[in-house]
């Protein structure tokens, strides 16, 4: 585990690093502030509820990696749906924190569009890194339930702070 934690460590410097590539821009608009920490751990939550029920399936010997097993494929869209439903309010929510302080420079609607799109981007990027190190966890038969939750979660903080980015540069 220790190379594994190395690794891990690394990546979240990373997402430091790009985190602050974008400052000037939370700065200028504290709603996005507020919906850095929360889109991430989001994110890492709906990968790390998947990675649970992947690995609880794994020991149960009910999963396949064929991508017509129901057991993969229905927790895969689960959690992307889930994805469409808690981040509009995850942005309402940042809205609303900004709007209560007086601070808040953005539209609701945009928020709320800005959380979802990226919201379903990272679910569906979670989706994919959760049945990737699932998969490789059993590859090199590595017991998933150690792996693939720090695993997710790291990766999703990089990801998370780099996909909200790149919509919020398409949309703001």
């Amino acid at each position: 585990m220790f190379p594994i934690l190395v690794l891990l460590t690394l990546v979240e410097v990373g997402s430091g690093l790009v985190l602050n590539r974008f400052e000037a821009q939370l700065l200028r608009y504290p709603t996005l502030l507020a919906l850095v920490p929360v889109m991430i751990g989001t994110a890492g939550n709906l990968g790390s509820i998947l990675a649970a029920r992947l690995s609880t399936a794994f020991h149960l010997g009910t999963l396949s990696f064929d991508i017509r097993d129901d057991t993969l494929t229905g927790n895969a869209l689960a959690t992307i749906a889930l994805s469409v439903s808690i981040f509009p309010i995850v942005g309402i929510g940042a809205w609303s924190l900004t709007a209560l302080t007086g601070m808040t420079r953005l539209e609701l609607w945009r928020v709320v569009i800005i959380a979802l799109l990226a919201g379903v981007c990272l679910a569906v990027l979670a989706t994919c890194v959760t049945v990737i190190t699932t998969y490789l966890a059993y590859q090199l038969e590595l017991d998933p339930d150690d792996v693939v939750l720090p695993a997710v979660t790291n990766i999703c903080d990089v990801l998370g702070v780099i996909v909200l980015f790149l919509v919020v540069q398409i949309l703001v």
